[in-house]
């Protein structure tokens, strides 16, 4: 029992470390990426804090070497994924009851083994296994994931510190407890620190959780929960389970028990998973909270009066850092035609410097594309693009899948507004650009809002602060995290509460309280000190 009102330290986001040459940091990384590489590792499923092995095992391969195997997965069938769902419940009761401040000391402790004696494992894995480089390695599976651990249980704190007010003789409360059943962390690729944020959450406030990691950030992903593990999460309270989604899916989203969805990735998959739910609804003890970040069609706009090296420099590094594969990164642009042959030359010079290859030479700056269907998909777009009568290639192009799926950053011209790149997602390194008439800067910005479905983040590039004003005003609804003269992505904890609109997800805010709101389900106590006796009101008097 708690006999105090504890306050846990306030966070402030952690530094990212440079990696400079002959730098402490970047010999003791270089170490630790031989060693990951040197070896392959067994991923069992651990539920209930049992590791389990199945008949059915999948690979982990370098993206950038993808005949080396970094590691091999066991993967969950029915039984497995009902044996965690079982053993979620089983451990809800004893960790919901549990002071919430020794439920903050887990994640408080993991925070600060990450930032010391984790990082450089963590770091090592997801370059290799999802080929960041050490900079995107470093800000994502370092400095994020320890922000939203320290972030998180501050946030919780306030969470908790929320009280009615109460009137005379009376005692109001809010007791904010957890989801009536677990939760389903379903988490991506893309971003080592989604996949530690999303099963871990919901824990913070006293849910239990099954953990789906994507099969192509296995390694990181598993590095995390091990670092969980010797951090002090009690057995069963997140459940590691990887496997095919729609083996997961099946028997988790029809289960009366479930209480939530916390879910990264594509927005066919959250599509499914909703309707899923909704023939399901039935079956269930609670209508499940669906929290969920899908997809993007990121725009960078620029007007006539901005600066352009900025602006080549935002598109550059919003379009193609870790290629491209970002909900964030910049995909459409749009440039006044006052300006283009100057944003041409500007980014054309830059991209001439940037080199792409094997994630371990830390002067590349790209890597390659997760993995093979994605290339396929990268190098379609681009092949049709060169075809189009409306559309050209202005730089990159070149596609290469012997040793690695390396697709080159590559910048198309639309000259279609509409054009297919101009409004599909295709996640990876593919700007397209459309060029308009500086004359009609508010119809750009009506075919900007208008063109895409989804509505996760966007730039404005202007020093005019009307254009500046008139931007923010008609894109309002097109981007749920708006960036002026800043590029589109690099959403930082407790900064940029993250999350979009549209097509784009439910747009709960990782990285703030309203995330963490989603995941308790409060109760209201009033207790009256002395009841009335009579049950007569005084307007019936005479």
């Amino acid at each position: 029992m708690s006999l105090g009102s504890f306050r846990v330290p306030t966070p402030i986001n952690e530094p990212v470390k440079p990696y400079a040459p002959r730098s402490t940091e970047r010999t003791s990384l270089e170490n630790e990426l031989a060693l990951t590489a040197s070896r392959e590792v067994e991923i069992p499923l651990v539920i209930g804090g049992k590791e389990v092995r199945t008949k059915k095992v999948g690979t982990s391969v370098m993206p950038h070497a993808h005949g080396h195997v970094l590691a091999r997965f066991h993967q969950a069938g029915a039984a497995e994924v009902q044996a965690a769902i079982d053993a979620a419940e089983a451990a809800r009761p004893a960790w919901c009851a549990l002071p919430w401040e020794e439920r903050a000391a887990v994640f408080l402790r993991a925070a600060e083994m990450l930032t010391t004696t984790h990082r450089d494992r963590v770091n090592a894995a997801t370059m290799l296994g999802q080929s960041k480089t050490v900079h995107q390695a470093e800000i994502d599976a370092a400095c994020e994931m320890i922000d939203f651990w320290r972030f998180n249980v501050h946030f919780a704190e306030r969470i908790y510190a929320e009280q009615p007010i109460s009137s005379p003789g009376v005692w109001n409360r809010l007791e904010h407890r957890p989801l009536d059943g677990f939760v389903l962390a379903i988490t991506p690729f893309n971003f080592t620190s989604i996949g530690g944020n999303l099963p871990t959450a919901p824990a913070i406030l006293g849910n239990t959780a099954l953990w789906k990691p994507a099969s192509t950030s296995i390694l990181s992903n598993w590095e995390l929960f091990q670092l969980l593990r010797d951090a002090g999460l009690p057995d069963g309270v997140i459940n590691w389970i990887p496997g095919p989604g729609a083996v997961v899916g099946d028997i988790a989203l029809s289960s009366p028990r479930l209480g939530g969805v916390h879910f990264t990735g594509s927005t066919s998959t959250f599509n499914s998973i909703q309707n899923t739910v909704a023939r399901n609804l039935d079956r269930y003890g609670q209508y499940p909270r669906l929290v969920g970040e899908t997809g993007g069609k990121d725009f960078v706009f620029a007007h006539a009066s901005c600066d352009v090296r900025g602006l080549a420099v935002a598109l550059l590094r919003g379009a193609f850092e870790y290629q491209g594969q970002k909900c964030s990164a910049a995909s459409r642009a749009y440039v006044p035609k006052s300006l283009w042959k100057k944003v041409q030359s500007e980014l054309g010079a830059m991209l001439a410097e940037v080199k792409m290859g094997d994630v371990r030479d830390f002067s590349n700056f790209v890597g390659a594309v997760i993995d093979e269907a994605s290339f396929k998909k990268q190098k379609a777009a681009i092949e049709g693009a060169a075809k189009s009568k409306d559309a050209r290639v202005v730089f990159g192009g070149k596609c290469d899948s012997k040793t690695g799926w390396f697709v080159e950053p590559t910048v198309i011209e639309a000259l279609d507004p509409r054009y297919d790149t101009m409004q599909t997602e295709l996640f990876g390194p593919v700007l397209t650009v459309h060029v308009y008439d500086d004359k009609r800067y508010d119809k750009a910005l009506e075919l900007c809002a208008s063109t895409s479905s989804y509505a996760l983040t966007g730039a404005i590039f202007a020093t005019d602060r009307a254009a500046i004003a008139e931007a923010t005003t008609a894109l309002r609804f097109a981007a749920g995290n708006f960036y002026v003269n800043d590029k589109p992505t690099g959403a930082i904890v407790g900064q940029q509460p993250f999350g979009g609109s549209r097509l784009s997800g439910t747009n709960d805010k990782a990285g703030s309280i309203l995330n963490l709101l989603r995941w308790v389900s409060p109760r209201t106590i009033k207790e009256t000190f002395v009841p009335p006796h009579d049950w007569r009101y005084p307007f019936l008097s005479r």
